[in-house]
C-alpha cells in the first residue's frame, strides 16, 4: 500500500481562473510549484487562466519521488494541458529546468499549442547521466540536492535537500527522449537562458534554439540569475517578456 505523504506548505498545485488564454506553468526536478508561483501570479494578473501542477513525488518526501517515473511527470502535464483545453481557446506552456523539458515534450506532441517558454530547460545533461550510471552500480539511494541555485541573496527555493538516485535515471531518460524530437517543434518559442547556471549547462538553451523548427524563435539571455531564474533577479524580466510573447501570439 502506498505511503500517505503530506504536501509541503507552498508546494501545492495552483489554479487561477481567467480568460480564454490558458497558461500551464511547470516546476523543475526535485523542486515545487513555489518556484513558478510568482510568474503564475503575474500571468493571472493579466487575466490569463493559469494552472501550476505539482509533479508526482514532488513537494512531499524524497522517498515519494523515488517511486515516481518520468511517465508520471508526462501524465501530470498532459492532464494539466487537457484541463486548460476545456476552459481556453489559446494554450501556452512555461517551464523551469525539467519543467522546461516537459514544456518541450508537450510542444512535440501538441502542435496546436500557441507558444512555449522554456526556462533553463534540460535536454542534454551528460554529467548527471554519468553520475547516475556510476551510482546505479552502488547501494546509494540518495545524493545531495540541487535546489536553490539562486544569485539573489536571501532567496531560497523550496526543494528537496536530497535527490533520489533512481530519479536521476528518470530525468536522463526524459531529456534524451525530448532531445531526439526537438526538430518536430514548430511552435513559437522564447528560450530563457541564464548565462551562469550551476545545474543545467547554458549550452542546452543554444541546442534547443538550433534544433527546433519554429520560424518564430528567440534565445533570451538572463545575466543576473542562476538556475532558478523564476525566483532570482530576472523574475520580473521573465514575466514581462513572457506576457508580451503570449499577447503577441493570441
Amino acid at each position: 500500500m502506498a505511503a500517505n505523504y503530506r504536501v509541503m506548505k507552498d508546494a501545492d498545485a495552483f489554479y487561477f481562473a481567467g480568460n480564454e488564454i490558458g497558461v500551464l506553468v511547470v516546476h523543475g526536478f526535485t523542486g515545487t510549484t513555489q518556484s513558478m508561483r510568482y510568474i503564475g501570479e503575474q500571468f493571472a494578473a493579466e487575466g490569463f487562466t493559469v494552472l501550476g501542477p505539482r509533479l508526482e513525488g514532488h513537494g512531499t518526501d524524497p522517498e515519494d519521488m523515488e517511486a515516481s517515473t518520468y511517465q508520471d511527470w508526462i501524465d501530470n502535464v498532459e492532464a494539466g494541458l487537457a484541463t486548460l483545453k476545456e476552459e481556453c481557446s489559446k494554450l501556452f506552456v512555461a517551464g523551469l529546468s525539467m519543467g522546461g523539458t516537459l514544456t518541450l515534450y508537450l510542444a512535440e506532441q501538441h502542435p496546436e499549442i500557441n507558444g512555449i517558454l522554456p526556462i533553463n530547460a534540460a535536454v542534454d545533461i551528460p554529467e548527471m547521466a554519468e553520475n547516475y550510471r556510476e551510482l546505479a552500480q552502488t547501494d546509494t539511494r540518495f545524493v545531495n540536492g540541487i535546489g536553490s541555485d539562486i544569485k539573489r541573496p536571501g532567496v531560497k527555493e523550496l526543494a528537496y535537500e536530497k535527490t533520489p538516485v533512481k530519479s536521476m535515471g528518470e530525468i536522463v531518460t526524459l531529456t534524451e527522449m525530448v532531445k531526439q524530437n526537438l526538430s518536430s517543434i514548430t511552435t513559437p518559442i522564447v528560450i530563457f537562458s541564464s548565462t551562469e547556471d550551476h545545474v543545467v549547462p547554458p549550452e542546452n538553451s543554444q541546442l534547443i534554439y538550433d534544433s527546433v523548427s519554429s520560424t518564430e524563435k528567440t534565445l533570451f539571455n538572463l545575466d543576473a540569475s542562476y538556475h532558478v531564474a523564476t525566483l532570482d533577479n530576472d523574475k520580473e524580466v521573465i514575466a514581462n517578456k513572457a506576457i508580451q510573447f503570449i499577447k503577441a501570439n493570441c
